[in-house]
This record gives structure tokens, sequence and C-alpha cells, in this order.
């Protein structure tokens, strides 16, 4: 089932239009959506990605196609065919194309497409049921093939992994440090205590030098 839709401009990660899942797990959802946005940015650092992409996240696993400097995202279930998801997205390509295709790059705030939903959640409805005869024509469709599109992992997409290797590695140093830091900081306690003992001693003996004159 197609969770969540978003479509998002490629050269700074804005937001244009959106369509969410209209059942319970708005919480859970959230977090996905946060994911998304964050493969956006990822993808208006311009490095070469790929135009079409599968990206295994969670229970779900995101979609998307990049296209005239826009992309179309889905999320959805594991389970949901790969075929009819990115034929979901092209069905949404044309549409937005179609309808804003003079207004995207002008767009200055988040959303400005927000309109685009009611396209969205028809469409969507289109897509529930794969066992529908146009769902199944669609399976069917020699025509349109998605074997040779890439599956990643969304750590691996966004570098978490490599980020928290870094975090891991500065905590370990810093502990490193602060053990080092300790070490001295006792060994000069106890030089320090050494001199006051050796001090409070020559007081102590000058002392007695003193009374041995009085």
């Amino acid at each position: 089932m197609v969770k969540l839709t978003m479509i998002a401009r490629v050269t700074d990660g804005l937001p244009l239009a959106e369509g969410l899942d209209d059942g319970r797990d708005q919480k859970d959802l959230e977090f996905y959506k946060q994911q998304a946005k964050a493969l956006f940015k990822n993808l208006s650092r311009g490095q070469s990605d790929p135009s079409r992409m599968s990206i295994e996240t969670g229970p779900y696993i995101f979609h998307y196609i990049i296209e005239g400097r826009v992309c179309y995202l889905t999320m959805c279930d594991r389970a949901y065919p790969k075929k009819l998801a990115f034929q979901y997205l092209e069905d949404l390509k044309n549409e937005f194309e179609r309808v804003n295709a003079n207004q995207i790059e002008t767009a200055a705030r988040p959303y400005a497409f927000i309109k685009f939903d009611t396209f969205i959640q028809k469409t969507r409805k289109l897509y529930l049921d794969t066992h529908t005869q146009r769902n199944l024509a669609k399976l069917n469709d020699d025509l349109y093939e998605v074997h040779q599109i890439m599956t990643r992992n969304v750590q691996e997409v966004l570098g978490v992994g490599e980020k928290l290797d870094q975090v891991s590695q500065m905590s370990s140093r810093l502990t490193s440090e602060s053990r080092i830091y300790a070490d001295k900081a006792r060994d000069l306690n106890r030089q320090g205590l050494g001199l006051v003992v050796a001090r409070i001693h020559m007081l102590l003996s000058f002392y007695d030098c003193v009374t041995l004159f009085i």
C-alpha cells in the first residue's frame, strides 16, 4: 500500500506537494516524512544520483524518480509491487509536469502546489488494490521493467552509518584524552602533596632549631 507521497525540487530540496495516507499512524509517518526530506536534501547536493532508485527503511521502502529537476517520491509497504509503485510515480509526474511545468523553478515557498494533493489522492486510490484488472495489466506489462532499478538502504544513502562511526570515534578519542588528563592531574596532585609535606617538614625542622637557641 502507498503510505506517503512527496514531490520536491531537486535543486534545493524544496517540498512542492504532498499526499499522506489517511490512516491512523500519523506519528509513524512523520518520522518517515523527515527521512524523505533528508533524502531530498541529499539529492540537492548534486552527487550524480540515479534518476530512479528504491531505498529500504524499516518495514517500508521509498521509490523515487527524478525528471525535469523534480523528484517524485513514494513510500510503500515492502510487499507492494515495485512495478506498480514506479508506474504510480510516472502518472504523478506526467500530470504534475502538464499542470505546473512553468511554475516549478519560480516556486518560493514550501508546498506551493498543495492543491495537487487532490490528484495524488485520486491516483493513489487507483493503485491501492493490486488485484484489480487495471493493476494486473500494469504488472504484466513487459514494456515497463524495473529490475534494473537499484535498491539501497536509507542509512547507506544518507550516510547515517558513517556519521555514527565518526561520532563513535570522536567519543572514543575524548574518553582516551580524558583518561590521560585524569592520570596527569593525579600525578600533579601527588607531586603537589609531596611539596607540601616537604615544606611542612622544613618548617618543623626550622622550628626545632630555633627552640634550641631559646
